[in-house]
C-alpha cells in the first residue's frame, strides 16, 4: 500500500511542516517547548490542542515518533518516510 498520498497531505499543511522544521533544529521536544518555539519564531499562536493534532497526523505518517519520561512526552523527527519518498525519482544504479 502507498503512504505517499498521507504523507504529501501532512506535509501539505505549513504549521506541520514549521513542526518539522522546529524538530530538525533541535530534536526531542516537549509539547510546551514546541509550542513556545513556534509562537517565537513563527508568530504561530496555535493553541497547545491544535499543535497536539498536528504532531497527530505527523506521527501517522511516520514523520515523528514520542517517548515518554514520567510525565513528559518527546517528540522526535523521523526523515526515513520522507527518504521512501523520494527514493521513486533516484535513477537506478547501473551494475
Amino acid at each position: 500500500m502507498d503512504d505517499a498520498p498521507d504523507l504529501w497531505k501532512a506535509l501539505a499543511d505549513p504549521t506541520r511542516r514549521k513542526i518539522l522544521d522546529e524538530l530538525a533544529d533541535r530534536d526531542g521536544q516537549t509539547l510546551f517547548e514546541l509550542c513556545g518555539r513556534l509562537t517565537m519564531k513563527h508568530q504561530l499562536g496555535s493553541s497547545r490542542q491544535a499543535v497536539s493534532q498536528h504532531l497527530d497526523v505527523l506521527a501517522a505518517v511516520g514523520l515523528i515518533s514520542t517517548r515518554r519520561e514520567g510525565r513528559y512526552k518527546f517528540h522526535h523527527l523521523h526523515t526515513e518516510p520522507l527518504e521512501r519518498l523520494t527514493d521513486r525519482w533516484r535513477p537506478a544504479k547501473e551494475t
